[in-house]
């Protein structure tokens, strides 16, 4: 369980010294270090951080408000680190979650932000209503005009978000998909990739799984050869050869209606078909089970002597049918 440290200033010109002396006082063996806004959720250091902690492990600052300016972020922040089973300190502050009193603490934290996020909604409801009142039209001018660069500078946020999010989570769940991709297909990575995912985290569907993958990707975060093409799966042998030789009596009882077992095993043997426990010959009893499955398919034309449910020997000769296999085929 390791204590990993977060410092942050706002410009070049200031000084990270205090903050880095504080952390590693405390114990931090490895601190990211930022020069950023805090007004900025997505950082890339912070966004590094959050990805280097694991279960059981401490991310840690020397002040709440290195880490966030809001207090919706900073509980954003420390749900994140709780799904994953890790804890968040602050040495100036009394938050500590891996003890009851920091987690009380951030609890009351909560509820405040729960109450000012109500006001600013009933504030915001007003506002709008009072300048629409006035002919106003809310929103973005540029986005209403789609500036290509306004658009641009959207697009760049949404996918700096959208970075950050996949980074502080994807420890949780990329080593399963470096595991078994491309070797296995998307749908047994998804159900594998859910299973590790914490309780009350939200759970991959197959597309959102693949599109976060082929982000990161993209991002150089991840190898291009787990969103390679997964190789066909081969049928089993015996299944294969059993599906070919359904194919040849389906074809052989189309062609000639009246051939008898006797015959069609002896055709059988001429095309290839070996039987399914060796030998020279086909049994009845292996070759009623082709026909059941061919029956069973619609593969059966009605002027067949093999239509039927209940045949037994041709009057050519043919040894009956077992009882055992009849049952078999009737039942299919």
């Amino acid at each position: 369980m390791a204590s990993i440290g977060y410092a942050r200033v706002s410009t070049e010109d200031q000084n990270l010294g205090p903050q880095l002396d504080a952390l590693r006082t405390a114990g931090c063996g490895e601190i990211f270090e930022e020069h950023a806004s805090g007004g900025e959720r997505s950082r890339p250091q912070l966004a590094a951080a959050l990805a280097r902690v694991k279960r059981g492990d401490t991310l840690m600052v020397a002040r709440i408000d290195r880490l966030a300016r809001s207090l919706s972020h900073l509980l954003d922040v420390v749900e994140s680190l709780r799904m994953r089973g890790a804890h968040f300190k602050s040495l100036a502050d009394p938050i500590d979650t891996s003890g009851p009193s920091g987690v009380l603490v951030l609890q009351m934290l909560g509820a405040v932000a729960e109450f000012e996020r109500s006001l600013i909604r009933e504030r915001t409801v007003v506002g709008v209503r009072a300048a629409r009142a006035r002919g106003r039209v809310g929103g973005n001018p540029g986005l209403r005009a789609r500036d290509p660069v306004v658009l641009g500078k959207l697009a760049a946020s949404r996918r700096a978000t959208r970075l950050a999010r996949l980074t502080a989570e994807m420890e949780a769940w990329m080593p399963i998909v470096r595991r078994l991709r491309p070797q296995t297909a998307w749908p047994e990575v998804t159900v594998a990739v859910n299973a590790v995912l914490p309780a009350g985290s939200r759970r991959f569907t197959e597309g959102r799984l693949v599109s976060s993958v082929q982000f990161l990707v993209a991002e150089g975060l991840a190898d291009a050869a787990i969103i390679g093409k997964a190789p066909r799966r081969k049928p089993r042998k015996g299944v294969a050869a059993r599906q070919r030789a359904c194919d040849a009596v389906a074809g052989l009882v189309a062609g000639r209606t009246g051939i008898t077992l006797a015959e069609m095993g002896v055709e059988l043997v001429r095309l290839g078909h070996r039987p399914p426990r060796g030998g020279a010959s086909w049994a009845p009893a292996s070759l009623t089970v082709l026909l059941g499955r061919v029956r069973l398919a619609g593969l059966v034309p009605p002027g067949s002597k093999w239509a039927g449910t209940r045949e037994t020997a041709s009057p050519g000769g043919d040894p009956g049918i077992p009882g055992e296999a009849r049952a078999w085929a009737e039942k299919q």
